[in-house]
């Protein structure tokens, strides 16, 4: 039995290649940190998908699903409830980040572009596992399992300004 899922990374934008050279090494350990923050054991058949595209992608798929059209970081779309058996598959759901609206973020909050686009995994899986912030005592949970799962990759807590942001060499893993 596996403690992670299976993460398949598409990159259909060269822009991550050209900002985050190591953007799918960053994807799957920051995906396995969620993985392990929320407590998820889910046996070798867990799946999940994430998609490393461009604003226009995400602004279509944002105004098809959630009735906004303009870009956003990053959408996480769920396909199926965790199985009761560890033997069965579980499609657990896509992940879809912008490359530009992700690139623009770090920027403005001065932060290095891998320990933003790791917060910004790890609160998608999150999303997909059932985590959101609609209220604010859901949105602390989610910030707490955030910053665990951020903290085990050294990367410093993104809802602390005050604190000095440090980042992990290059790779990822």
């Amino acid at each position: 039995m596996t403690g992670t899922p299976r993460v398949e990374v598409t990159i259909s934008h060269s822009g991550w290649r050209d900002s985050l050279p190591e953007a799918a090494e960053c994807a799957v350990a920051a995906t396995a940190a969620a993985w392990r923050a929320a407590g998820e054991t889910p046996g070798a058949r867990a799946e999940i998908s994430l998609l490393l595209t461009d604003d226009a992608a995400v602004q279509t798929l944002n105004a098809r699903h959630r009735a906004q059209d303009k870009p956003t970081n990053v959408l996480s779309f769920p396909l199926e409830e965790h199985p009761v058996s560890s033997s069965e598959p579980w499609l657990v759901g896509d992940v879809v980040l912008a490359c530009e609206t992700v690139n623009r973020e770090a920027r403005a909050q001065g932060k290095p572009m891998a320990d933003h686009f790791r917060h910004l995994v790890v609160h998608g899986i999150l999303h997909l596992l059932g985590y959101d912030h609609e209220t604010d005592e859901d949105a602390a949970v989610m910030e707490k399992l955030e910053v665990e799962a951020l903290a085990s990759l050294g990367v410093a807590d993104p809802y602390r300004p005050s604190e000095p942001v440090r980042s992990l060499p290059r790779q990822c893993a």
